[in-house]
């Protein structure tokens, strides 16, 4: 992987690779819109059946096998975390194939005022947030501001089976949906579309995500409100910092005061 300081020329150290900007990327936003939908169900999709593995080898019943995958914290952990790689596998090798850095989409060398911009900024969004979802409760009363959201590893109990939904919970997923939603797609969406469009359309990807569509629980409106929100400032962060280290740290502490809520003061 290679990193380079945003005032740095934009020219890589490798032949093939370079940090072009958005309006000099190699392929179509709407391509880039596709190619994020699809890597992330088929990482979903591949990582479910890898773990699935291991039950069937053991010839489990399928009660067994679903009790073993829904509840075993080490089943969750490795299906987030080959879902994960799969995901940044993905974008990774669909820019290396079109000669193009890390660079382009944000993944500079870090800074140390990133995380500061990520702390400063984390109060101004869970404040927006109670705003706009008690304003959204007015205007759509039956809106259920208190439905949970089904993160899974409810076994997390002990030192290791914590590390482990600390690893699953706060660190992968703000590296790769950084990369992913913030990085990649933004990115591309820039291309062809002015900086308040592409901020929209990603946020509203972002949000549909956390929809829990398909897991037979009703949708997760407060969820998606939720995410859209956080959306628009970690791509507020993206602009600010020009990197992604800086959405990365508001997203993992964001995931961290979930984390600590549900696993360690057991808060519901």
């Amino acid at each position: 992987m290679i990193f380079k300081n945003s005032s740095e020329p934009s020219k890589s150290p490798h032949p093939r690779l370079s940090a072009p900007t958005p309006q000099q990327l190699p392929w179509s936003p709407w391509l880039a819109v596709v190619f994020v939908v699809v890597v992330y169900f088929i990482s979903q999709f591949v990582g479910g059946l890898i773990v699935s593995i291991y039950p069937a080898l053991h010839h489990w019943s399928l009660t067994q096998a679903n009790d073993w995958l829904n509840h075993s914290v080490w089943a969750q952990f490795f299906y987030v975390l080959i879902a994960e790689a799969l995901t940044f596998g993905g974008i990774y090798g669909f820019m290396r194939a079109r000669g193009v850095s890390l660079i382009a989409i944000g993944l500079r060398k870090p800074r140390w005022s990133d995380p500061a911009y990520g702390l400063l900024v984390l109060p101004l969004y869970y404040l927006s947030y109670v705003i706009i979802v008690a304003v959204a409760s007015q205007i759509v009363p039956s809106l259920n501001v208190n439905q949970a959201q089904q993160i899974g590893f409810s076994g997390a109990h002990g030192f290791a089976p914590l590390i482990v939904t600390f690893i699953s919970l706060v660190i992968l997923p703000p590296f790769v949906e950084e990369i992913m939603m913030r990085g990649f797609l933004y990115t591309s969406l820039k291309k062809n579309l002015p900086q308040i469009g592409a901020a929209i359309i990603t946020s509203v990807i972002f949000a549909s995500a956390h929809l829990q569509a398909g897991s037979g629980a009703p949708l997760l409106w407060i969820a998606a409100i939720d995410t859209f929100i956080l959306s628009l400032f970690l791509i507020y962060l993206r602009e600010k910092t020009n990197g992604l280290w800086a959405s990365m740290t508001l997203h993992g502490l964001k995931n961290a005061v979930a984390f600590v809520s549900l696993f360690i003061l057991h808060l519901s």
